[in-house]
């Protein structure tokens, strides 16, 4: 039986993050090409994009994007126009936090795009009985618990009625 000389397999090469950590250039939209956010995600390498020239496309995520750099919800993204299809628009790369930041701060963004964190925790809950003062020493009413009696206390009081 022959020996294995590789360092592991194909499970050890998927693990991998090898460009990870590594800057790349800004690419920036050429014709046929338009900036756009996600608004969901529609499965089957599909998904639903609102493109800043304000249309709404049925975007698919290309095959080399597909399993490689996940897409989720609020992401900013760069999609290939179709000539024959307007509604329609093909995926060619997500941009990540830091560079949709920059293309906001050059302008190629409007300011009313939210440009959110994959990291940030949104803190969208609220709760009506929260005020500033302190009231940890208070304990809240609580709800009506009706007395239960055992049945010798209620043969007590029918005699003495």
């Amino acid at each position: 039986m022959p020996k294995n000389k590789g360092k592991g397999g194909k499970n050890r090469r998927r693990g991998k993050n090898e460009n990870e950590g590594a800057k790349r250039e800004l690419i920036l939209k050429e014709e046929g090409q338009e900036y756009a956010q996600v608004l969901k995600m529609l499965g089957n390498g599909r998904l639903e994009a609102m493109c800043f020239d304000g249309t709404k496309r049925l975007a698919h995520i290309r095959g080399k994007l597909r399993k490689r750099q996940w897409i989720n919800t609020s992401d900013i993204i760069l999609v290939g126009l179709r000539d024959y299809q307007d509604a329609k628009a093909d995926v060619i790369m997500k941009y990540n936090s830091d560079e949709a930041r920059r293309l906001k701060n050059m302008g190629h963004l409007p300011e009313s795009v939210n440009v959110v964190d994959g990291n940030e925790v949104e803190d969208d809950i609220f709760f009506d009985n929260e005020s500033d003062e302190d009231s940890g020493d208070e304990i809240a009413p609580q709800p009506y618990q009706p007395v239960i009696s055992s049945e010798s206390e209620s043969d007590d009081s029918d005699e003495s009625d």
